[in-house]
């Protein structure tokens, strides 16, 4: 006989049923059974209420914004320590999109997994989500109809080209840019979709009440197609601050014109603050506290007062934070620890500034 993982022998057994049986005989508080006579030769007690299981969910969470060369060893290496059960590429019209579904060994790996959102493979960050089963059996399903030519009705040429002509209607030939660092300049804008075919008219950075730039910027492209290429740079690096694109239009591009949020020229590519001694931590574990970043650096002198922790709109971390140093020379100093550990989260750092700093602080981000 099994019991509680241990063999036990025919005696053992029978000495655990009598025992079981004189507690039924003659009642136990700890049970809350009252001495009598069993309840095994009277009305049984009414069942216990109805109550609803809720099964753990299926192990599944989604990705997106993996590189267009994404392998699945490189999945597997950015879930490192986690068991990787599947992994399952997202393909539309023969072409990969950035997204991926990757199925885990348990449950409660999701939470793990999640805890891998926006850090970085090769020179993308990546977005990991929660997913669920159907979700998942439903991108299956999608992967076998691309393999076989489409169903039917998808395979159709007519359908084929609704659905190239709708995907093609969200480009209007012309990208909003998030992100950009505030020196950069057109010229910057233009080596970064070197690829296509751009000019400095085309290219329009945008500013804030002060006249001061934003971090965003419109691009025209030549043609809708072109802008919808363009995606593919969507959150690469320019500089040391990674890229945000938008699908935009003229008309938007018109109003932020026409509100005079279009930065003047002789702003453009130019350094407006002087150099601080401020970096920016990004990759932070949800759990981390400013004793946490103090041990970080610390070889550096850091109070609780010089370290700002962001936060979202629901008041929970960001996994994010900046850092006010002694001096400049103690920031660039500091960036040494660049892609270092805490706990088990590597750090990346970047030179920001007391704007940029203020700015987050604000927007409760």
């Amino acid at each position: 006989m099994f019991y509680r993982g241990k063999y036990i022998d025919s005696g053992d057994a029978r000495e655990m049923g009598l025992k079981r049986q004189r507690l039924m005989d003659q009642g136990s508080s700890y049970y809350g059974t009252p001495p009598g006579p069993s309840y095994m030769y009277n009305t049984p007690p009414p069942p216990p209420p109805a109550y609803s299981y809720v099964p753990p969910p299926f192990p599944v969470v989604r990705l997106r914004g993996l590189p267009f060369d994404c392998a699945e060893a490189e999945i597997a290496d950015f879930f490192h320590g986690l068991d990787i059960v599947d992994i399952l590429f997202v393909h539309k019209g023969g072409k990969f999109t950035g997204e991926a579904y990757c199925v885990l060994g348990y449950p409660l790996q999701i939470d793990f997994a999640l805890q891998r959102n926006r850090q970085n493979i090769g020179r993308r960050y990546v977005e990991v989500f929660r997913s669920r089963k159907d979700e998942y059996y439903k991108a299956i399903a999608n992967e076998v109809f691309d393999a076989q030519g489409g169903s039917p009705r998808r395979g159709a040429p007519r359908a084929r080209s609704y659905d190239e002509s709708k995907d093609l209607a969200e480009y209007k030939g012309v990208l909003r840019l998030r992100g950009l660092p505030f020196t950069a300049s057109k010229e910057d804008i233009m080596d970064f979709f070197k690829d296509f075919v751009l000019s400095e008219e085309k290219i329009h950075m945008i500013a804030n009440l002060e006249g001061r730039p934003t971090g965003e910027a419109f691009v025209e492209f030549a043609s809708p197609e072109d802008s919808r290429a363009a995606m593919a740079k969507d959150r690469m690096t320019l500089g040391y601050r990674y890229i945000e694109l938008f699908p935009s239009s003229h008309e938007e591009l018109e109003e932020s014109a026409s509100r005079g949020r279009l930065l003047p020229k002789s702003y453009e590519g130019k350094e407006l603050t002087e150099p601080t001694s401020v970096l920016r931590m990004r990759g932070l574990p949800f759990s981390a506290g400013k004793d946490d970043i103090i041990d970080f650096f610390k070889n550096f002198t850091l109070s609780e007062d010089s370290i700002h922790i962001t936060y979202n709109y629901e008041g929970r971390p960001t996994g994010e934070a900046f850092v006010e140093f002694a001096s400049m020379d103690d920031a660039k100093a500091a960036l040494a620890k660049d892609r270092m550990t805490l706990g088990s989260r590597y750090i990346e750092l970047f030179p920001s500034s007391v704007d940029e700093m203020n700015e987050a602080v604000s927007r409760g981000r």
